[in-house]
């Protein structure tokens, strides 16, 4: 049997215990670049005038380059933007003008990935083929309003950094750095500093967004107004609280990752409820939940699935919100030796897998829930065992991927004088970040080196400021993400208080339609934060359901619809009981193969109705964690 090492962090890589080895860069001065501080005047400059290689359609006008982050001890430290004007002259306006003509600012996660991701393969106007081809989108959000892809923190993508003590410390210092780039923006083009500013992004940015919310809600004169933010498939909590407290919700959603197999089911939930990840969601919610245990802390360190998940250049990867980007499940990492013990404990964990679900906790995995079910589905279901497995879209088991990259484009030098790009190194769409500049791990660091308190910590008082400012915030999650399921974004929800209530008093189950009248998913606002569930996505929403998150932009970020919308015993659009649940079931269909002659296994009906009688009747798991 082919031994896939699916045991896998797959936001970013694991900080490890190596020589640090940052790259240093600095931005590059093109012909025409304006004397002088940031002005108007250098809107000629940064406007993209030479045409790009496969770019054969009329391309709406768009500015690029790199902007400072005003850093004394760092000079050469800056961001690299990507925009796009909604119409001629809408971002070049003079100050006074379209007040009320909404921006957006988009984030990639990682932490360490680019947004140009995003860009080419989600809601930018250019969508670039695995060939490297590139078509118009024409669900680009860019027809909606003005957008900027923003390259974040200093040192990712095309952004530079100085390489000793350049990359940022921590999260405080990313949003010290965001809110300079924004100063010197409004500078270059002024009618932003009034107009309506959408912060969005998706995983990672999880966590930068509300610090640079923050940030802004405590600055005396913040550079630009701030008027909604959203997040997608967001790590918001701690890292078990966004990839690891979930999973019992995914296989229950996804029960072909077990094969249907009850006694695997209740193994997890035993171990799920040893680890304290069994949450009780109630609406309303009373109690905040209590602190979940750290994964990294629930077994010992010389175990060797401990060693296989925190060793440099083994099961962990640099990953980004890319479904296919660096994927390493071979067994080439392992010498012939680890390989032999690590099958030959699959083997033994299969055949004793029915009477280990008795109240311990399993030695090899510990709290690491995600990464053991990836493990189980790659060793020892159909079809996933035939192929691989993608934490970003449960359906999708396709071996070898689609690849999506766009680092070789973005490297050609014609894009890069284009795009008035340094040339002090070359762009990658993902790096692991190395907080303070070091890829060696600090104490008391999270799993990517990040020291920052998790946003959950302080999105009560996040949302008090944000009501406060006039801000209302979005959620917004894709129902086929394992990595950051939509079970831990509400989670965050019912453990946050926002307009004097905890979490949500009603359960979402109000469904929701794209344009050509299809369901599309749930949405439920309350108090000024809305949530949104897309069905049939993964963890990048509008890759996987573009037309539906055009739709989205304009109605619920962008707009105000009020599909959802609680208000006291009436709910807007009304509510589903079939949404309501405790479990949406997922697509029957799982996809295998490769990425040019996928096949399809479609699960029986009648097993899905077996499990979902199954699940309705189910009682046989211990009490779900309790609230403090």
């Amino acid at each position: 049997m082919k031994l896939f090492l699916a045991s896998l962090i797959a936001l970013s890589a694991i900080k490890v215990s190596a020589a640090d080895n940052v790259t240093n860069s600095w931005p590059h001065n093109y012909t025409g670049i304006p004397p002088g501080f940031y002005s108007a005047l250098w809107q000629n400059y940064f406007e993209v005038k030479d045409p790009l290689p496969n770019v054969s359609f009329p391309l709406d006008r768009n500015f690029a380059g790199s902007i400072s982050v005003n850093s004394r001890q760092h000079p050469n430290n800056t961001l690299f933007f990507w925009a796009f004007e909604k119409e001629r002259g809408s971002l070049t306006a003079p100050a006074d003008e379209g007040c009320n003509d909404s921006w957006i600012i988009w984030l990639q996660g990682g932490p360490g990935a680019s947004s140009i991701y995003s860009l080419f393969f989600e809601s930018g106007p250019l969508r670039m083929g695995s060939d490297g081809s590139i078509a118009p989108n024409n669900y680009s959000w860019h027809k909606q309003a003005d957008i900027i892809y923003l390259d974040n923190p200093v040192g990712v993508g095309f952004s530079t950094a100085e390489s000793d003590g350049g990359y940022v410390a921590n999260e405080d210092q990313m949003a010290e750095n965001f809110l300079m780039f924004l100063e010197n923006l409004v500078l270059v083009f002024p009618s932003l500093a009034k107009r309506p500013l959408y912060l969005m992004g998706e995983s990672y940015a999880g966590t930068f967004i509300p610090y640079i919310a923050k940030a802004l809600f405590s600055s005396p004169k913040p550079p630009v107004h701030l008027k909604k933010f959203a997040i997608g498939d967001g790590a918001m909590n701690s890292f078990a609280g966004y990839e690891e407290v979930a999973v019992l919700s995914v296989i229950e959603t996804y029960p072909q990752l077990i094969d249907f197999d009850k006694t695997v089911l209740d193994y997890f939930r035993t171990q799920a409820h040893i680890c304290g990840y069994d949450l009780n969601l109630t609406y309303p919610q009373r109690g905040h939940f209590p602190s979940l245990i750290d994964p990294r802390q629930s077994f010992p360190p010389d175990t060797l699935f401990a060693q296989d998940s925190f060793s440099q250049g083994k099961s962990l990867r640099t990953r980004t919100a890319a479904r296919t980007f660096a994927k390493r499940r071979d067994s080439a990492a392992l010498n012939h030796t680890d390989i032999g013990k690590r099958e030959e404990k699959r083997k033994q964990w299969k055949r004793d897998l029915s009477g280990r679900a008795n109240g311990t906790l399993d030695p090899w995995y510990a709290c690491f829930l995600l990464e053991e079910l990836l493990d189980y589905a790659t060793n020892f279901t159909f079809p996933w065992k035939n192929g691989q497995i993608d934490p970003y879209d449960a359906p999708d088991a396709l071996s070898p991927e689609i690849t999506l990259d766009p680092s070789e484009y973005m490297n050609d030098p014609r894009v890069r004088k284009a795009l008035h790009a340094p040339t002090s190194k070359n762009f990658t769409f993902e790096i692991s970040y190395p907080f303070n500049s070091s890829n060696t791990a600090a104490p008391g660091t999270n799993i990517w080196g990040d020291p920052s308190v998790e946003p959950m910590a302080f999105l009560s008082e996040l949302a008090t400021n944000a009501s406060k400012f006039g801000v209302d915030i979005v959620f917004y999650s894709g129902h086929d993400d394992m990595l950051v399921a939509h079970e831990s974004t509400q989670v965050v929800i019912q453990n946050m208080t926002f307009g004097h209530i905890q979490g949500y008093t009603r359960k979402p189950s109000t469904p929701w339609c794209g344009d050509d009248g299809t369901f599309a998913g749930v949405v439920h606002q309350e108090r000024n934060l809305t949530y949104v569930l897309f069905m049939n996505a993964g963890h990048m929403v509008p890759h996987y359901q573009p037309a539906n998150a055009y739709t989205f932009i304009r109605e619920f970020v962008l707009g105000s619809n009020s599909t959802g919308l609680v208000d006291h015993n009436f709910v807007v659009g009304g509510e589903d009981p079939k949404l309501g649940g405790d479990i949406i079931p997922g697509t029957s269909v799982i996809f295998y193969g490769s990425s040019t002659t996928a096949s399809s296994s479609v699960a029986p009906s009648s097993a899905l109705a077996n499990w979902a009688s199954f699940l309705a009747t189910y009682t046989a798991h211990p009490t779900p964690t309790t609230i403090v």
